[in-house]
């Protein structure tokens, strides 16, 4: 697909600003009723999902041209999904969000580029991971742990680390712990260590489609040569782009896609993994974006008229993955949940994504930090989520502010409570 195949939806769309709010029969309160982190933090209409819809229509029809501000512009966005969930609810013919990644892609192709994002991809290139580092180091986060190697063994289960949970070394407990779980329960596990890389998806979103598909096919030649049947993530990033992006290029994986919380809930419910450990703790969820509305799987690109398509085929964000991770929550004993305003498909991005860390590392602690402020609103003691961008960026933003707000990955908390962490961790 390209921009000019979305030129209907941009045409379509009416102006009405629905996509900067939370829709009006969700809104809980004045204080947490925005949706759109990039509306909210810049005030100006062209930040928003219309605003760069009707940039999108004025550069097809020559009205306007990209320039540096314009593409700033475009870039100053984390692609979380929320405006195309809220004007769903009223225009469910309009695929905002693929607009946004059209819109990214036509800056790459017109040679409209963020010298930091460029980093982010010669990184990609050098190292296979957006973050820069060895390539070499990347499986060291599972140092002395009893896993099968993909590359040269075959195994029922891979699981796929993730860039993020294999250098950061304050999340790397977190990976062992997941590693640890599926273990526990006897589960045939591999990884493939070093040669493990990024699943493309961040390339993407950047709108560097070439490389994606390089890592996709990676990925793919990976889990075929593994015989695996199921490939479990904890990273919410890779996890969505697994579901929806690999099968839209083409590039379905020959498994099973799960998320670490979906099948630490299949052993739960197994008896394979048993929560019986108190953690007197009352925790507030935050549903990250890629987990929850960004993750539906890829139906289909609906070449007709929109307003014939459906329901069953549209993307509307409310089946994602979000009863999984308040199940778990429920199944700890002593734990108590207090829901934030903005929750479910509603939920309010924690800044990390679409390249806004690496290219607007500000805007990013920003949008962290108003989701702190609603975590903190709720009363709860910790908060807990379920992807490691999510976690580093709330991390910061609770260190630079000051709040003293503990940031739990669900799996950590699980793990305590089955008796294979030290309940001091919280």
């Amino acid at each position: 697909m390209a921009l000019e195949d979305y030129k209907r939806d941009m045409e379509g769309c009416s102006r009405c600003s629905s996509c900067k709010w939370v829709p009006f029969n969700q809104i809980k309160s004045w204080r947490f009723a925005k949706n759109c982190p990039s509306i909210c933090r810049y005030n100006f209409h062209a930040y928003s999902g219309s605003g760069k819809m009707i940039i999108g229509n004025s550069i097809l029809e020559g009205r306007s041209e990209l320039n540096d501000a314009v593409t700033e512009i475009i870039f100053r966005c984390q692609l979380c999904g929320a405006c195309d969930a809220a004007c769903k609810v009223y225009r469910d013919d309009i695929d905002l969000t693929e607009v946004l990644l059209e819109l990214r892609a036509h800056c790459i192709e017109e040679g409209q580029l963020l010298v930091e994002h460029m980093a982010v991809i010669d990184a990609l290139k050098r190292e296979d991971n957006v973050l820069g580092e060895p390539k070499a180091k990347r499986g060291e986060w599972a140092d002395g742990l009893p896993l099968k190697d993909i590359n040269t063994e075959q195994c029922e289960v891979i699981l796929h680390a993730g860039c993020r949970y294999c250098y950061d070394p304050d999340l790397r407990d977190t990976v062992r712990g997941q590693a640890q779980l599926l273990l526990a329960a006897g589960v045939d596990v591999g990884i493939a260590g070093a040669e493990e890389s990024c699943c493309g998806g961040r390339a993407y979103e950047m709108g560097y489609r070439g490389e994606a598909e390089n890592y996709a096919d990676d990925l793919l030649s990976r889990v075929k040569a593994s015989g695996a049947r199921v490939l479990v993530t904890g990273c919410a990033d890779g996890y969505a782009h697994l579901r929806y992006l690999y099968p839209r290029m083409g590039k379905e994986l020959p498994c099973e896609v799960l998320h670490i919380t979906q099948y630490a809930e299949r052993l739960i419910e197994q008896g394979k993994l048993r929560l019986s450990r108190e953690v007197p703790l009352l925790v507030t969820y935050h549903d990250p974006c890629h987990l929850g509305r960004m993750s539906e799987p890829f139906l289909t690109d609906w070449t007709d008229d929109k307003l014939q398509r459906p329901m069953s085929l549209k993307r509307s964000g409310r089946k994602g993955i979000f009863d999984t991770p308040r199940n778990i929550i429920a199944s700890i004993p002593g734990m108590e949940l207090a829901e934030m305003e903005r929750i479910r498909e509603y939920a309010w991005c924690c800044g990390a994504g679409g390249g806004v860390l690496e290219a607007f590392p500000d805007f990013a602690a920003w949008t962290a930090a108003e989701r702190l402020e609603e975590a903190a609103a709720t009363g709860a003691e910790a908060l807990v989520t379920a992807c490691p961008w999510c976690e580093r960026v709330f991390r910061d933003a609770a260190a630079e502010s000051g709040m003293e707000l503990p940031i739990y990955d669900l799996v950590d908390l699980a793990l305590i409570s089955a008796g294979m962490a030290e309940p001091a961790q919280v």
